[in-house]
């Protein structure tokens, strides 16, 4: 095996490279590198008061390399402040983070995030244990729907709350509209940190040709949105030769308001009775933390698919 050299940063360019703090990357002395990753130490979310440092854009070819990288990685953390180190994490949670621990024997889903199986153990071996879970779900019958739904939509109109398609004519407002709802919505999640409305936007624009309106619904009153349901069809079946019969089921928002309590079952149970009708036969809750209430919807139709982990290091 080639001899590891000490470990190398990438310097960002001028401006200061807005997507992370630092980059470290570990190779032989033939020029391989065989690990990485980047650092976030700025604008990052304090959590039960400690300072959190992130590390993400993970890789790494062995455990050997890994334990050289991931020690150091914290050690700057460390130096920088941090009391706490989180990983996998891109920089916040509109990127891509988490680990898949338990595969399952699903393939993967479009838009999942995936690693090689060993990456935990990496974290694992270096004093990381997980700080949050996520599952994904599958549903095989789309035909079903819950009969409580009938008093929700009931209670809704009565509200003034109308319930529509995407309009794929004005995307950018579309997407404006979704914005508004997921910042009220989610920013007591766990880790959130806000994005701008622009950056948004540019995340979800090279997916606009692979968007089927009917999956994506928005619910509004007196024209101003309070609530959306994402979803969008398994293209990684079609890329495997599989017929596409499945529906990733990627978001839901519902502003805080208790006054539309139960909205968020009748947006999935809408978008799944369009999938139906559009030809698909099965639908991916995904990503969904255990201990979101969004996790209960569909629960007693749906089987587990996948779990996920995000790990955490206190730093002395």
């Amino acid at each position: 095996m080639d001899a590891l050299i000490p470990l190398q940063s990438v310097e960002p360019p001028a401006p200061r490279n807005p997507t992370w703090d630092a980059r470290w990357y570990l190779a032989t002395d033939h020029g391989e590198r065989v690990a990485e990753c980047s650092l976030w130490w700025r604008e990052t979310p304090f959590l039960d008061g400690k300072r959190v440092g992130l590390i993400g854009h993970y890789a790494a070819r062995d455990m050997a390399a890994a334990q050289r990288l991931i020690g150091h990685a914290c050690e700057e953390l460390r130096i920088r402040g941090c009391t706490l180190a989180i990983a996998p994490m891109d920089g916040n949670t509109w990127q891509r983070y988490r680990f898949i621990v338990d595969r399952g024997q699903e393939p993967l889903f479009f838009l999942e995030p995936d690693n090689p199986d060993e990456w935990p153990i990496h974290f694992l071996g270096q004093g990381f244990g997980p700080i949050a879970e996520y599952f994904s779900t599958i549903k095989y019958d789309l035909g079903r729907r819950d009969p409580r739904l009938a008093g929700v939509a009931k209670r809704a109109a009565a509200r003034g709350i109308q319930i529509r398609t995407l309009n794929p004519q004005r995307m950018d407002d579309e997407l404006r509209r979704i914005y508004t709802v997921s910042g009220a919505s989610f920013k007591h999640n766990f880790l959130y940190t806000p994005t701008s409305e622009t950056a948004f936007i540019e995340q979800y624009r090279p997916i606009f040709p692979r968007i089927r309106p009917e999956l994506i619904l928005l619910a509004e009153r007196d024209e101003q949105p309070v609530g959306f349901v994402f979803a969008i069809p398994d293209y990684l079946q079609a890329s495997r030769g599989e017929t596409l019969d499945t529906v990733i089921i990627k978001t839901l928002a519902i502003l805080p308001e208790r006054s539309i309590a139960g909205l968020g079952a009748l947006l999935v149970a809408d978008c799944e009775e369009n999938a139906r009708d559009l030809g698909y036969t099965r639908a991916v809750h995904a990503l969904m933390h255990t201990g979101n209430s969004s996790r209960n919807i569909g629960k007693q139709h749906s089987r587990l698919m996948r779990r996920y982990a995000l790990f955490a290091k206190r730093l002395s």
